[in-house]
């Protein structure tokens, strides 16, 4: 019995403490997104509506020598979104791979939508591809977390 309501006090102050850096995290891809110096300067009105067109630019770029520049948008596109994909699972408990995919993506065009609604950025289909293969990247590894965690529980408990 006493096991139970540590087992219980433990989750539900990593509850806390996930949805306090889960909360963190969308404050500060807030803060990337829309409110950094690299976007203050950018006022354009641009887009892209053809898949895998900007994704293949970063894998030409790759191939030229540009790794940095292939690493910032191809890699920080899906890294950006990782968290996103690993905290709405373990945060809210009916989150399966389709919804949080799907909650990736409507995010991701949320913020493509934003960024060129206020003209701080460029719509591009493939960062919402991108941020959605983060996202469930995210998701694979917060269910392999979560079978780690069960099974660390069960040793536990028993």
């Amino acid at each position: 019995m006493i096991v139970q309501l540590q087992n219980l006090l433990l989750k539900r102050v990593l509850f806390v403490v996930g949805s306090l850096i889960f909360i963190s995290y969308l404050l500060f891809l807030s803060y990337l997104l829309f409110f950094a110096y690299y976007r203050q300067s950018v006022i354009i009105l641009d887009y892209n509506l053809v898949p895998f067109n900007t994704i293949d630019l970063y894998f030409n770029l790759l191939a030229t020598g540009y790794y940095h520049a292939w690493f910032t948008n191809f890699c920080g596109n899906i890294l950006a979104f990782m968290p996103f994909g690993f905290f709405v699972p373990l945060l809210f408990k009916r989150f399966y791979i389709v919804k949080t995919v799907i909650s990736s993506s409507m995010a991701s065009l949320l913020v493509e939508s934003l960024q060129l609604s206020f003209r701080i950025g460029s719509f591009d289909v493939d960062d919402i591809i991108l941020n959605t293969m983060g996202g469930l990247c995210g998701y694979l590894v917060a269910r392999i977390f979560m079978i780690i965690m069960s099974k660390v529980d069960k040793v536990i408990c028993s």
